[in-house]
């Protein structure tokens, strides 16, 4: 495939303080990541070559560029769609701040304008920090958010993957007792939709999908509540009578285990800390004495374009101690090219 086929893949920099820029460059450092895409790292320049040079000492030369088309998109050289936006001077490592809140947010914005605008096929993000997001004057949850924010999406769902693990949320950043609310028939719906094309998008031609319940053994037909009979069922049950392969309520308690094992290819979970645990125990591994191996990714469904993001945070206690790894950025860079190569065959 030629060079210039690739899909062109918009990298965000994520919080500047924290471990973004330097997941970012050592992502780049790999040349396997240039033979499948075109990738383009929106944020400093400063920064960026602040961190190869002084933390990473990668010795690759970063090329800082205006628009896409002055991208060189050549393995050993790294190119920065610049924002100008760091002060390097005034950057503190590991620490909350507006100034890295502000460059944080608009390498999203701009991603998502180049995005919308064709420039780029897809996007990928590196952790934010929700503290200096909204230091900065900006109200947002998170990446979700931002996205559904600034692409007028009505309705989206947040999906986490790592190896045959796929999870779809019903809701996420809401407080546990409202997430319990939102547990209705049309929103289980949407999700087990989109769980569905998204399966589809990645080549897998007959999805089997999973609804998982809310309540301990799927409520016990109603013994620990009705959200299962009342909602969950009921969205079920349609969802088949339209063609999709799924069941449920499966018992939370056994359906992720099963569908790491293979038995389903996406599960859809009711709420935030439901899907997010089982995807990080199978993707996160911290060990004290060999270090920490962080895998997983964050899709967002719905969206008129491709979002993929990192399943960590911004990892301030080990910013600048060039110790991050990398994996769940290159992992987040291969499924977007999946996605935009789908998207460019529809």
């Amino acid at each position: 495939m030629s060079v210039n086929t690739l899909p062109i893949i918009g990298i965000t920099m994520g919080d500047p303080a924290g471990i973004g820029p330097e997941i970012c460059i050592k992502a780049l450092t790999d040349e396997s990541i240039y033979e499948i895409c075109r990738p383009l790292i929106i944020g400093d320049y400063s920064c960026i070559k602040y961190v190869a040079s002084v933390i990473c000492n990668c010795g690759f030369q970063i090329n800082p560029v205006n628009n896409v088309k002055e991208a060189r998109f050549a393995y050993g050289c790294i190119d920065v769609y610049n924002l100008s936006n760091v002060d390097i001077g005034q950057l503190h490592l590991g620490k909350v701040s507006r100034m890295a809140g502000k460059a944080a947010f608009e390498s999203v914005k701009t991603a998502i304008e180049l995005a919308l605008d064709n420039e780029i096929d897809a996007t990928v993000t590196a952790p934010i920090n929700k503290e200096a997001i909204n230091a900065a004057g900006y109200s947002f949850a998170g990446h979700t958010e931002i996205y559904a924010h600034y692409t007028n999406t009505k309705k989206y769902s947040m999906v986490l993957a790592h190896g045959n693990l796929r999870v779809a949320h019903v809701s996420t950043h809401v407080s546990l007792r409202q997430a319990c609310d939102l547990v209705k028939k049309d929103r289980v719906i949407q999700v087990i939709e989109l769980a569905d094309s998204l399966c589809r998008q990645i080549g897998i031609t007959k999805p089997r999908i999973a609804v998982a319940g809310l309540n301990p053994h799927c409520s016990e037909n109603g013994m620990f509540g009705t959200e299962e009979m009342d909602e969950i069922i009921p969205a079920v049950e349609f969802a088949r009578e339209k063609g999709i392969n799924c069941i449920g309520p499966v018992a939370p308690d056994t359906v992720f285990s099963k569908a790491a094992g293979g038995f389903y290819d996406i599960v859809v979970a009711m709420y935030h800390d439901q899907g997010h645990i089982p995807l990080k125990l199978m993707g996160f591994r911290f060990d004290q004495e060999k270090g920490n191996l962080v895998g997983g990714i964050n899709i967002t469904l719905g969206l008129p374009i491709i979002r993929v993001s990192v399943d960590h945070g911004t990892a301030f206690d080990i910013a600048g101690k060039n110790i991050a790894s990398p994996d769940s950025l290159k992992e987040s860079i291969r499924y977007a090219v999946r996605l935009a190569r789908s998207k460019n065959m529809r």
